[in-house]
Order: C-alpha cells, then sequence, then structure tokens
C-alpha cells in the first residue's frame, strides 16, 4: 500500500522480539533484516537498505550450508543496493558470488541464471566494458530463448541491450 514508515515500524518491532527471544543466528532474524532492507531499498535510503540487507546476509552465513540457494538472494540484493549506489565493483562481486552458487545449486538454463547474467552484463555496460557486457548478455538471451516463449518481454527487453551495447563500440 505504499504505506513504507508503518511497514518499517511493524519490521523493525518483529526484528527486536527475534532478537530477545531466538537465538543470534535464527533464520528468522534474517528474513527481518532482510524485510527491513526490502522497505529502506523501497524508500531509496540504499546505505540503511545495504547495511540490513548485510546484516541478514551474515546470520544466514553462520546459519546455512554454503551453497543454500538463499544466498544468493542475498548477494543479489546487496550487489543491488552497491549498484544504485553506483559503487560498480561492489556490486559485481556480489553479483558473482550470486552467479557462482547459483550456477552449483541451480539447472542450466533456469530463469535465475539469466537475470544474474543481465545484471552483470547491466554493470559490465555502466563500467565501460561493452564487449563483457555483450558476452553476459548473450548468456542470459540462450536461456530465455530456451526457457521462454518467442514473444516474451524478458526476450526483447534482453534483445534490446544487446543491440544498444554494439552501438556503443
Amino acid at each position: 500500500m505504499g504505506e513504507h514508515s508503518k511497514a518499517l515500524s511493524f519490521y523493525e518491532k518483529s526484528l527486536g522480539i527475534y532478537e530477545k527471544t531466538l537465538p543470534a543466528n535464527h533464520p528468522s532474524l534474517a528474513i527481518s533484516c532482510n524485510n527491513i532492507g526490502c522497505v529502506y531499498a523501497l524508500m531509496r535510503e540504499y546505505s540503511k537498505a545495504l547495511s540490513f540487507y548485510e546484516k541478514a546476509l551474515g546470520i544466514q552465513e553462520k546459519a546455512l550450508p554454503a551453497n543454500y540457494p538463499l544466498l544468493a538472494m542475498s548477494y543479489n540484493n546487496i550487489a543491488v543496493m552497491h549498484y544504485n549506489m553506483r559503487e560498480y565493483l561492489k556490486a559485481l562481486s556480489f553479483y558473482e558470488k550470486a552467479l557462482g552458487l547459483q550456477e552449483k545449486t541451480l539447472p542450466e538454463n533456469h530463469l535465475d541464471l539469466a537475470t544474474s547474467y543481465n545484471n552483470i552484463g547491466t554493470v559490465y555496460d555502466k563500467m565501460g566494458e561493452y564487449l563483457k557486457a555483450i558476452s553476459y548478455y548473450e548468456r542470459a538471451l540462450n536461456i530465455l530463448n530456451i526457457s521462454l516463449p518467442p514473444n516474451h518481454p524478458h526476450i526483447k527487453t534482453t534483445t534490446e541491450s544487446v543491440e544498444i551495447v554494439k552501438k556503443k563500440l
């Protein structure tokens, strides 16, 4: 409903309760931190969002196996915040961590891989590394062409991204 302050207030209350009643590495703490991070991200308060995403990841790394897919989501959330703050090398590092985990745990044509390839391509584009950007966009496009109907908007968007970057060469 767009009531970010109210959502934040309730998430902070639940986090406070969890911190008093649960062990420090309980997954519910990570979920609460992630939720708070999401609200801050929606409010475009990226530093605060990043802080809560990092806290969530710290808890998850203690509580979950190293190859647990949820970690990739946390890496991705952190990458998005760095990207939004124009910290492209940091964004790239976390997108690559997410991709590395996804490549180990997901089928080779999973749409999450396409999303990660696309995200990395976008960062390389912003950094002016156009050949690398095209390479990642094309990897994403290969998966999208296999996994989605030919008229799907993701295919069109990614194809356009490749064409735009090629014009920059």
